[in-house]
């Protein structure tokens, strides 16, 4: 009886020990053979449901008893494709919650770690990067840090904009998702063994797009949320104001039958939630012949988000920490059809994705880029799909990238830059080549992301795991990318420290070195860069 009692003890304090506390709820969590402890699925902000649809996030509801955090949380709904689709499985309005993983040892230890903040992407569309396993770059850190992953609304449900969501509701609701998030982390990380003085924010593609409007929100007022950002893939789409924001809302209104209404808002938050879905699909901005890839996204509000990125990077509106930034080889592949035959074709794309550009515009990219000559072709595709995939690529991502990093360098903050260039064999023969966000298998490793790694991660490309993992637990850790790298990787050096600068690391298995930018891409971003608020990014 009494060796029962005793293992019944042991028992209740292995529990007690994932048990944590938060005020308004308690989350017993699950402790892995990896040395990890994770909680899923705890609630960082209320249901954003019934009157709080299109309302600035809440505070987390009370609840009693102790709630078992071992499961994800729905993610949040993302736009469809066509209309007529019903709310996907695993996806609901309810999806403001957060995981959390740490050293279990860390759970007993009064030192508490760095925190990486990870903002998932998918255009302001989607939860692309949802459920993300922190295991591997904990284990890879020497158990020396806790990962933060999370949900925010995209689509109409986190950034739909108009003169009624001005006045009755609150605009750019995933962003404030985010800093909800951000802000739990303060005042809750402390009780999962994290350190709130040390956070550093982490995002690929939209979720990069964040870490740049957190580094120039408010204009760049430091509230002390962070200490440092790594952004892989930042992309600048077209930002709009309220008033050039509105014929999105018009059209929601109409397509869900609220046109006939005294009170749209109050007829769209009424609607259920399959209702709106039904209709949540991008259309096109106003004089475009086609769709955008992305229709919603951050509205310059005046506040929260002040003005274009470019101009308040340029006009110093920033917050100054330690930055990553960088990019794949083929940013664009993934995203211009592969049907694109012809130069009118390519300029149609480009036209649709950024309503403010003028011919002007148009004529330099034909001249720079849509030159079917510049580029092997690929079985099934049209001989201008990579060229107008490369100018897409710098527009919306690589360029805006060497930008942030010289802006960086300018103001005497250190700034490293990325080229990751590992080629898988299956996606160098289908033309997609390195992809948009395929760095995170590394950085993550290939068993954490859902399954989704090119197969030679596993095999001929397994090395570039490790040194990925090197570099960013380094930074995450120390700020700075170095200090704590796999032993046989290259240094690292920042974006200015020869010459004239535009250094970055070039990043492919067993050929990873320094590479200064080609004199022909630093003339194209150049000029890309210069017309960025014409085109409102």
């Amino acid at each position: 009886m009494a060796i029962f009692l005793y293992i019944c003890s042991l028992l209740s304090l292995s529990t007690a020990s994932t048990v944590v506390d938060l005020g308004y709820a308690s989350y017993e969590g699950r402790t892995l053979s990896s040395g990890v402890t994770q909680w899923l699925g705890m609630r960082f902000a209320a249901p954003p449901v019934g009157d709080l649809r299109f309302a600035a996030p809440q505070d987390p509801l009370s609840v009693k008893g102790i709630q078992q955090a071992i499961e994800h949380g729905s993610i949040c709904i993302p736009t469809a494709r066509s209309e007529g689709n019903a709310v996907p499985a695993r996806s609901s309005e309810d999806c403001l919650f957060l995981d959390i993983y740490a050293p279990t040892a860390a759970l007993k230890d009064s030192k508490k770690l760095p925190v990486y903040f990870f903002i998932q992407g998918g255009g302001f569309a989607g939860n692309s990067n949802a459920n993300y396993n922190g295991t591997g770059l904990i284990n890879a850190s020497g158990n020396n840090m806790v990962v933060v992953t999370f949900n925010y609304r995209v689509g109409p449900y986190g950034f739909l904009a108009g003169r009624e969501i001005e006045k009755g509701a609150s605009l750019n609701n995933g962003l404030k998702d985010q800093r909800k998030a951000l802000k739990w982390v303060q005042r809750h990380i402390s009780k999962f063994g994290g350190d709130p003085k040390h956070v550093v924010l982490g995002g690929d593609s939209a979720g990069a797009a964040s870490i740049t409007l957190m580094l120039s929100s408010y204009g760049g007022k430091d509230e002390g949320l962070f200490v440092a950002a790594a952004a892989e893939s930042q992309s600048f789409g077209p930002v709009l104001n309220v008033t050039e924001s509105q014929f999105a809302y018009d059209e929601l209104v109409t397509a869900t039958g609220c046109g006939g209404s005294q009170n749209t808002l109050a007829c769209l938050r009424s609607l259920d939630v399959n209702a709106l879905q039904l209709k949540n699909v991008n259309r096109p901005y106003p004089g475009a012949t086609g769709k955008p890839l992305f229709l919603y996204g951050p509205t310059i509000d005046e506040d929260l988000v002040i003005d274009y990125t470019y101009r308040l990077f340029h006009e110093g509106k920033f917050i100054k920490v330690p930055v990553i930034f960088g990019d794949v080889t083929n940013e664009g592949t993934n995203f211009v059809p592969k049907t694109t035959f012809s130069v009118g074709g390519a300029d149609t794309f480009i036209r649709n994705q950024f309503p403010s550009i003028k011919e002007a515009h148009i004529s330099w990219i034909n001249s720079m880029y849509l030159n079917a000559n510049q580029t092997e072709k690929f079985f099934g595709t049209g001989s201008y799909w990579r060229p107008a995939s490369t100018a897409y690529g710098e527009m919306r991502y690589i360029c805006p990238g060497i930008d942030m990093s010289s802006v960086y360098a300018a103001a005497g903050v250190p700034s490293w830059n990325f080229h990751y260039a590992v080629q898988d064999p299956a996606n160098e023969k289908s033309g997609v080549g390195t992809y948009h966000t395929v760095e995170l298998n590394a950085i993550w490793g290939p068993t954490n992301t859902r399954n989704k790694a090119p197969a030679s991660y596993y095999t001929t490309n397994a090395d570039i795991v490790p040194l990925m993992q090197g570099y960013w637990t380094s930074f995450i850790t120390s700020l700075d990318p170095n200090t704590k790298r796999l032993p046989s990787s290259p240094k690292w050096e920042t974006w200015g420290q020869d010459g004239d600068g535009y250094r970055r690391i070039f990043i492919r298995s067993k050929e990873t070195k320094m590479e200064t930018v080609p004199q022909g891409q630093r003339s194209r971003c150049k000029y890309l860069t210069s017309i960025g608020v014409d085109l409102q990014q």
